[in-house]
């Protein structure tokens, strides 16, 4: 079997037996859960004021980030010996020439040429939008792989998390009215596309809070779905 790795140095493919790699068990992106409990109200599966048990984090403590949570599709790379040796959508591996995913790749080697994609060794999670992906909602003209350590908590974190009060109300009307689209702004776009929040802790845990989850959401999207 042959597999495909990038070198850092240069973006072109080459090719290696499945035996020279190192073996590294791949994971899935954890499923993240609302910190707020939701519940199925007049047909409409809506966040609740109460907090989720296992979530009091997000509003206790202050080491929490607030980052604006991308909507593309969960790409992973996989980086051994400062080498790109596999891409993975949620646990399927993509091959580098293949019918179908040549998106993921192009996004992958735009973020390769941005330095992007200079990580340490490991499996490293980001979201590819862009291209065909989710009707390209950042009105992006190439695709592109947005890594989730670097670039998301370095350029997308709402500094303002922590300055104003985290009760249900208060957050309830900052996502109505005052979320600034971040990376459409990137973009040159401040009226632009913006889903939600995910939450993170410094020990890894994580939790996401997206507009559409609050009843007084009333545009396409995920629209009061259970999930």
């Amino acid at each position: 079997m042959i597999i495909l790795f990038i070198d850092k140095c240069d973006r072109m493919p080459h090719k290696i037996t499945k035996t020279d790699v190192v073996t590294t068990k791949i994971i899935d992106m954890p499923k993240l859960e609302s910190p707020f409990v939701r519940k199925m109200i007049n047909n409409r599966y809506i966040v609740t004021p109460e907090i989720a048990s296992g979530h009091e984090w997000v509003f206790e403590d202050d080491t929490v980030l607030a980052i604006e949570k991308i909507n593309g599709t969960n790409v992973s790379i996989l980086i051994e010996a400062g080498q790109i040796t596999s891409i993975w959508n949620r646990k399927n591996p993509i091959p580098f020439f293949s019918k179908g995913n040549s998106v993921i790749v192009k996004g992958l080697l735009n973020s390769f040429d941005i330095g992007y994609c200079d990580l340490p060794d490991g499996q490293h999670f980001g979201e590819l939008v862009g291209g065909r992906i989710n009707g390209n909602l950042y009105n992006l003209q190439e695709p592109r792989w947005l890594p989730f350590e670097t670039f998301c908590k370095e350029h997308l974190r709402y500094k303002s998390w922590g300055k104003y009060p985290k009760d249900f109300d208060a957050i309830s009307q900052w996502f109505k009215s005052d979320l600034i689209p971040l990376f459409s702004s990137m973009l040159g776009n401040r009226q632009g596309y913006v889903e939600g929040v995910v939450f993170t802790h410094p020990d890894g845990r994580m939790s996401k809070l997206r507009k559409d989850m609050f009843d007084w959401y009333e545009c396409g999207g995920h629209a009061h779905k259970m999930e």
